[in-house]
């Protein structure tokens, strides 16, 4: 047979006992507790441990500790020997991690049962651990599947605003490396420690590009309007974030809603809204305005007054510094923006990074 049993024994006789009982199994043996700790760590992949309790130099109860504290012996199966009148030693030895216990005199039959048993839970342990590994795979996989799918659904709708001429690449990709930065740079902060954990601000980060997607429904001869929109023209435009919730929302179950989409949504329809609960769409205040939402507005505001428009001229990055703060605790959170101005230097970067002409 394949299954390797150690026995470790002191005793002769119970050890030639033992060898006869077992003759068909691969048996290898030791005398003590540190003659058994050589032949595991010689031999990891022993199936089974009969195990003696009263031993020179390292008892048994010494041997369950050291396999108990490395990960490696853990899932050995081991099985202790007492004799009759040791019932205390036999709790102490299951609580050290032995799974049964076998008295002497041994008992032929009883210890060739105990092995079967033991062999059998081995086989279905290992056979459960298997199919977890292929349903684990298989989650991954699939988990991976629908991040493309993510990611590909995204970039197609990104696309259409480029598409429109609505809003370059550049833009997406400046307020998205922007918001990452902002993002970090809180995360430091005790305030913000949870809530911005890797998985948030990973959603943030994808899905950023998506906040002016209900921009697809504005009509051209205001969105590519070269002056400025009168108060009709204004309130038509308010309506793209509404528009964009709607998409995200069109058919979507809000019990069953992917956590990314979530913060897709509230990207899109927060992101104009303001602190002292004068924006819109929703005319929400200070911290009912996601956390999402808020970075956006900061980012999204500072990356139009820096860039060109069809209706006006860019300014430099320090006079939409002292634009932003101005604005500290009436359109910006004031925490935000005080975040915003420590990572100003890292903001700028980018903004040269991806090609805008900064005065």
């Amino acid at each position: 047979m394949n299954v390797k049993i150690l026995v470790v024994e002191d005793s002769k006789t119970d050890m030639m006992l033992i060898k006869n009982m077992l003759y068909d199994y691969h048996l290898l043996f030791a005398y003590d507790g540190i003659e058994a700790m050589q032949v595991v760590e010689r031999c990891p992949e022993i199936d089974i441990m009969i195990l003696d309790l009263n031993m020179p130099r390292m008892d048994g109860f010494e041997v369950l500790q050291a396999l108990k504290q490395n990960e490696t012996y853990q899932n050995m199966t081991t099985l202790i020997l007492t004799n009759y009148d040791e019932t205390e030693n036999e709790i102490r030895g299951l609580e050290l991690g032995a799974v049964d216990y076998i008295r002497k005199p041994l008992n032929m039959g009883s210890l060739r049962k105990r092995i079967e048993v033991h062999l059998s839970l081995r086989r279905a342990h290992q056979s459960i651990a298997m199919q977890n590994a292929v349903l684990e795979e298989r989650v991954l996989l699939r988990t991976r599947e629908l991040e493309i799918t993510r990611d590909v659904t995204i970039h197609a709708l990104v696309g259409l605003l480029e598409a429109r001429n609505i809003e370059s690449s550049n833009h997406v990709k400046r307020t998205q490396w922007m918001i990452k930065i902002l993002c970090e740079y809180l995360k430091t902060q005790n305030a913000y420690a949870e809530i911005l954990n890797h998985d948030y601000i990973t959603e943030i980060f994808q899905t950023a590009p998506l906040h002016d997607i209900g921009k697809v429904g504005i009509p051209d001869k205001i969105l590519l309007k070269p002056g400025m929109l009168d108060l009709e023209e204004f309130e038509i435009m308010k309506k793209h974030t509404l528009y964009g919730v709607e998409a995200l929302t069109h058919e979507l179950d809000p019990d069953h809603t992917a956590s990314f989409l979530k913060t897709a949504i509230d990207i899109v329809g927060t992101h104009h809204e303001r602190y002292d609960g004068t924006g819109y769409p929703y005319g929400l205040i200070a911290e009912e305005i996601p956390l999402c939402g808020r970075l956006m507005s900061i980012i999204d505001v500072y990356d139009a007054l820096t860039s060109e428009r069809v209706y006006k001229t860019a300014v430099d990055h320090e006079q939409a510094l002292k634009i932003i703060q101005n604005e500290r605790g009436r359109q910006f959170d004031p925490n935000i923006t005080d975040a915003f101005m420590e990572v100003e230097n890292e903001i700028r970067k980018i903004k040269y990074k991806f090609i805008q002409t900064v005065r």
